[in-house]
């Protein structure tokens, strides 16, 4: 079938940014602002599919945009993963692409980085939400909610009453009990906060950066360089690091063999970050008492193994699901693009390390090697 095409828009002196997704909802001041100053192109949704959106930047329909914003994270992604076949047919000039969403493992942020192009997500909108949602998950681990919860809805008085007399043998209180959290980023350490002074948990960390003395004191925070050390201390372990490079699963059965026995399991940060035959497997056998899952490797199907197991928590990735994260979200997109075209530091730069090695080691104009990129980590 022929792709409609998009005529290009008309000649013009403002800098032109690329809309994705729906039309703003919660900031229309903002939005405003944003068209008082630079030219927007807004395509409809039938131009976003991939191959559609393929030809139109191959074709040069919307011009030579300087920005593109996503604000909503359920639209605007119609494209699929922006990986290099995209990615090599941007026009050259282009500053910043900023998205809505926490995580970034649907984009090339090292592709984007060798042309000299910003990544912005939108950390922080999502972290309130995000972490309450853990603290819920947190809570189901330790005291067999789910099993709770299914013996309820069967509406069958034995399956009631075994719950009420026999659950409470094998559900504990989290006061007291390590939680051990890999990546203390925004949404890690709000958990952290949450998860000390609503439950009284001992907090463990394993990330690549430490935190300041004063932030690590506020929570009684212990670090761990190695994640094995962590691991062999944690009753409770948290995934909230936002990806893994190429895409490996992190949590793997050599990494689940670390925990004590009966230790718990929570993500809520990517489905991708977890190997779910080995989770399935650990639970199967006893090496891990329960797991608490917000994402899920192939959403929007969740693990038909771990499904119907009773100690499994399961959520829709609605973590962030929350009026005040859209509301953010649009914020963050709109106001990242605003500075970075007005020649100011953006708030939420994902790669930015990245542009700055290719600058030192004049590696300028997307020139630079695999093994440039991965030194820069």
């Amino acid at each position: 079938m022929p792709i409609a095409m998009t005529p290009s828009p008309p000649p013009s002196d403002r800098a032109r940014i690329l809309f994705l997704g729906d039309d703003i909802t919660y900031n229309p001041t903002l939005y405003q602002r944003l068209t008082s100053q630079f030219d927007i192109v807004h395509p409809p949704p039938a131009d976003l599919q991939r191959p559609a959106f393929l030809q139109h930047l191959r074709d040069g329909s919307w011009g030579r945009f300087q920005a593109i914003m996503r604000p909503s994270w359920h639209t605007g992604g119609e494209m699929g993963n922006w990986d290099e076949e995209l990615i090599r047919l941007l026009p050259p000039g282009l500053k910043v692409y900023a998205s809505a969403g926490a995580g970034y493992d649907w984009v090339d942020v090292f592709a984007l980085a060798k042309r000299g192009i910003l990544y912005c997500n939108g950390a922080g909108a999502s972290t309130e939400a995000v972490g309450d949602m853990a603290l819920w998950h947190i809570i189901s681990v330790f005291r067999n909610m789910a099993s709770s919860f299914l013996a309820a809805r069967s509406m069958d008085p034995k399956q009631f009453s075994r719950a009420h007399h026999d659950l409470p043998a094998t559900s504990y209180n989290p006061r007291g009990h390590t939680l051990g959290i890999v990546g203390l980023g925004n949404i890690g350490y709000a958990i952290a906060l949450k998860a000390y002074a609503a439950f009284g948990m001992k907090i463990l960390y394993h990330d690549i950066v430490r935190k300041c003395p004063e932030q690590e004191a506020l929570v009684q925070a212990e670090f761990h360089p190695s994640i094995g050390s962590m691991l062999r201390k944690t009753d409770c372990l948290l995934l909230a690091t936002p990806s893994t490079l190429g895409g490996r699963p992190f949590l793997t059965s050599e990494l689940i063999a670390q925990l004590p026995p009966g230790a718990r399991f929570v993500n809520i940060a990517r489905g991708s970050l977890v190997d779910e035959d080995a989770l399935a497997e650990a639970l199967e056998s006893g090496q891990l008492a329960a797991a608490g899952l917000d994402v899920h490797a192939s959403e929007p199907h969740v693990n038909e193994r771990m499904v119907n197991m009773p100690n499994v928590t399961m959520t829709c990735h609605t973590g962030g699901g929350a009026v005040e994260t859209k509301t953010a979200f649009e914020q963050l997109a709109m106001e990242n693009v605003e500075r970075v075209l007005k020649g100011m530091e953006a708030l939420t730069a994902v790669n930015g390390h990245l542009i700055k090695e290719s600058m030192t080691n004049g590696h300028a104009n997307g020139h630079a090697t695999n093994g440039d990129w991965n030194r820069a980590l």
